[in-house]
């Protein structure tokens, strides 16, 4: 761990630094709310859990459904969108809860799935930044992210309020009162986050062209996430992948010195992780394996939260400081990355 915060080199890592300030506010806000929402999800019993959303929040949504899937046992899919903007699919909505996820709250392939199930009679749950959106005001519950206005193209902290409130969802439903006392401590375990040192991860990346990213469970959308920031910002081509399936095709890929980042957060899917980093080192590859700092392996090391289920949120804050500075390493400006917009609206 380094002692102090990073020089704010970008705005992507001011806002990215900033995460644990904007995590106290919405942990301070919308209390009663969370707790209603709680009840009636408890009451209701839905049969059917869908999530809408795309790019960084779809991330978020598959850690949402993860942690609704292992804590809560409801089967939880992702709404192919188009079936509802395009498709015009006679899908069937009550009994569902129709969980959206998004920064902006304005892209109609998120808004519309939302405006259907809710006319269908489902419960219709809106995690946005923008409170003043249409998919705010077009989901029943509208829950804000509180993550204030975001100036940098590359979503950071509004990435990891959307985890968060996915973690406060969960819980309330679950009526986890430890579970929400361990989401309470988050803010002092982001900003621990932001002073871990992954310069190694610099000096590997920044001359390379592509590499592949892996989680697995809980694990799995953080290295989704750690991907898509770095095509956006570094131009590099990322790839992830579940270690379960790394070896069921991508394997091949693999030559001397090829670039892997390896997340291993706590949890029951660790022990493959660090063993599938054994055996890449084995065929020459060039393994960066983010672990925690009791794992002697570990080229990175990961923060932790106050329980591993929390960990991916201290996890993607630690990659976010690293990916603002390989981009500037890069020569690139990780503020405006090449051909991509703030709001990207899609049917």
């Amino acid at each position: 761990m380094a002692s102090n915060l990073p020089t704010y080199s970008s705005l992507m890592l001011k806002e990215a630094c900033s995460a644990s300030e904007y995590v106290a506010l919405q942990l301070a806000a919308d209390r009663e709310r969370y707790t209603e929402l709680g009840q009636h999800l408890r009451a209701a019993q839905h049969s059917t859990v869908l999530t809408v959303a795309r790019g960084s929040s779809d991330h978020a949504a598959n850690y949402c459904a993860y942690l609704i899937m292992a804590r809560l046992g409801r089967i939880v899919a992702s709404l192919p969108m188009s079936l509802v903007t395009l498709c015009n699919a006679p899908l069937q909505t009550r009994a569902t809860l129709a969980i959206a996820i998004s920064q902006s709250g304005q892209s109609p392939d998120v808004i519309e799935p939302i405006r259907y199930f809710r006319e269908g009679g489902a419960t219709t749950v809106a995690l946005v930044n923008d409170a003043a959106s249409p998919l705010a005001h077009g989901a029943e519950w509208s829950m804000p992210l509180h993550a204030g206005p975001e100036l940098s193209v590359a979503a950071t902290k509004s990435f990891i309020t959307s985890l968060v409130a996915a973690a406060r969802l969960t819980g309330h439903w679950q009526n986890d009162a430890a579970f929400l006392d361990a989401i309470a401590e988050l803010p002092e375990a982001l900003h621990r986050a932001t002073c871990c040192d992954w310069s190694q991860a610099i000096d590997v990346l920044a001359p390379s062209s592509k590499i592949m990213v892996v989680g697995r469970g809980t694990g799995f959308p953080v290295a989704l996430e750690a991907a898509l920031k770095l095509k956006e910002t570094s131009a590099i081509q990322a790839e992830a992948f579940s270690g379960a399936e790394i070896k069921h095709g991508p394997m091949a890929l693999i030559d001397e010195g090829y670039p892997l980042l390896i997340f291993a957060p706590r949890g029951p899917t660790q022990h493959s992780l660090i063993r599938l980093a054994a055996e890449m080192r084995g065929r020459g590859a060039r393994v960066l394996l983010a672990a925690p700092d009791d794992i002697v392996e570990r080229d990175l090391t990961l923060p932790i939260a106050a329980t591993p289920d929390l960990d991916p949120i201290v996890a993607i804050q630690a990659f976010y400081v690293m990916a603002a500075q390989l981009s500037i390493a890069r020569g690139m400006n990780p503020d405006k990355p090449r051909h991509l917009n703030k709001v990207t609206k899609t049917n």
